[in-house]
């Protein structure tokens, strides 16, 4: 099952993906994984060309064969954008965009955020999802850092985790951390007493200065709900970084919390 997830981040589709239900999330192929397959085939069009920032929009869940889709947006010499979609006989079920930007030169000041301090990994006590509810999370291995978990009724909407994919040793290229970035339950679920599902609406994922010189599998995640409406809708910031403090990369995530009991 592990072998599959990773084929997928290793060779782009230009296709059909036949997701099994080892490739879902909550309620339909996982989003991360999604995003990563439509932003590795949009990268395909601009050989050369880092990922500056990829969105994706989730309008109905996929649960089965799925069309990748791709078209260009504008392309120059410094910047390129790109439009995906995933599509099936039932019409659009996620639509993408991806930035990517040529190789700089210059030597600019970085700014990049702090890690949070955190135990090495295998210090850490493992945290297992439930496959009956995310079936994708048995090809990773999540180690909790601090006290909060999900739907633990806590006083704070947020996680901090590491995590990495269990079939190889290989580090996070951006594909593989897009994947990753959504690999967490939803920060909000810290605060919530019992399982409510929090879908995705949006999800962006930004890679940081770091993520080219990463060289362990290991991701730390510290993922926080910077506002969270009585309606439900939420907002979600993710960053990742790797075992030597290096930023990886951001993500946020719009969110709803519905009131479906699980």
């Amino acid at each position: 099952m592990t072998a599959e997830v990773a084929a997928l981040l290793r060779k782009p589709v230009d296709d059909l993906v036949d997701p099994g239900k080892q490739l879902w999330g909550f309620g339909g192929v996982h989003g991360g994984l999604t995003l990563a397959l439509l932003t590795a085939a949009m990268g395909e069009q601009v050989p050369g060309a880092l990922l500056q920032s990829s969105t994706a929009r989730y309008h109905r869940p996929l649960y089965r064969e799925f069309r990748v889709e791709v078209s260009p947006v504008r392309s120059g010499r410094t910047l390129s954008s790109l439009a995906g979609r995933a599509t099936t006989g039932q019409g659009v079920h996620v639509d993408a965009s991806a930035m990517f930007g040529s190789p700089g030169r210059a030597s600019w000041p970085v700014v990049s955020p702090v890690a949070p301090a955190a135990p090495r990994p295998e210090d850490c006590e493992v945290f297992t999802i439930p496959p009956g509810f995310v079936a994708i999370s048995t090809a990773m291995e999540i180690r909790a850092v601090g006290p909060n978990r999900p739907y633990s009724g806590g006083a704070d909407a947020e996680l901090t985790a590491w995590i990495r994919l269990v079939e190889d040793s290989e580090p996070p290229d951006a594909h593989r951390l897009i994947l990753l970035m959504d690999g967490l339950a939803p920060s909000y679920s810290a605060v919530l007493p019992e399982l409510l599902p929090i879908p995705t609406v949006e999800f962006t994922v930004r890679p940081g200065a770091g993520l080219a010189r990463a060289e362990s599998p290991w991701v730390l995640l510290h993922a926080r709900t910077h506002q969270a409406g009585a309606d439900g809708w939420l907002d979600e910031r993710i960053d990742a970084w790797g075992p030597d403090g290096d930023h990886l990369g951001a993500a946020r995530q719009l969110r709803l919390v519905t009131d479906r009991r699980l």
